[in-house]
C-alpha cells in the first residue's frame, strides 16, 4: 500500500522538489512517482500563474480528461485565481481526497468536496 505520511507537513517550497520541500508540481511528480508513472518536469516558479496556465494548456494533450476522479492516481487541475486556466494542482488519492502542496499550508491531505469550486477537472495521463 502506498502511503504519504512522511510527505504530510512538508513545508510549500517555489521550485521545490523534495525530498524535504515541495511546490504543488513537484509533490504531483513525487506521488506519481510512487505509483510508478513519471511525468515531465516543468521549472516554473510557482508564483508565476501566468506561465503555469500556459505550460499545462500546451501539455494539456498529453493528459486525458476524465468525469469523476476515481483511478488512482488523478491530476486534480485547480484554478486559485479567475485570470488563469489552471494554476495549481494535486493528486487524487482515493476516498474523496487528494493531497497537494500549498503555499499557506505546506503538503496536506484535503477533501475534493472542500475545493471544487476551484476544481477544473480531473486527468490521467494518455498512454
Amino acid at each position: 500500500m502506498i502511503t504519504f505520511d512522511d510527505l504530510l507537513g512538508s513545508p510549500f517550497a517555489d521550485g521545490g522538489r523534495g525530498p524535504s520541500q515541495y511546490d504543488c508540481w513537484g509533490l504531483c511528480r513525487e506521488v506519481y512517482r510512487r505509483y510508478g508513472v513519471n511525468i515531465p518536469d516543468y521549472p516554473i516558479s510557482a508564483m508565476d500563474a501566468n506561465r503555469i496556465c500556459k505550460q499545462m494548456e500546451q501539455e494539456q494533450h498529453k493528459w486525458v480528461q476524465i468525469q469523476q476522479p476515481y483511478p488512482v492516481p488523478c491530476l486534480v487541475a485547480i484554478c486559485l485565481d479567475s485570470a488563469s486556466w489552471v494554476n495549481h494542482a494535486g493528486v487524487y488519492i482515493g476516498n474523496g481526497q487528494f493531497i497537494h502542496a500549498y503555499r499557506k499550508t505546506g503538503v496536506v491531505i484535503d477533501r475534493i468536496k472542500k475545493w471544487r469550486s476551484s476544481i477544473v477537472g480531473f486527468y490521467v495521463p494518455r498512454g
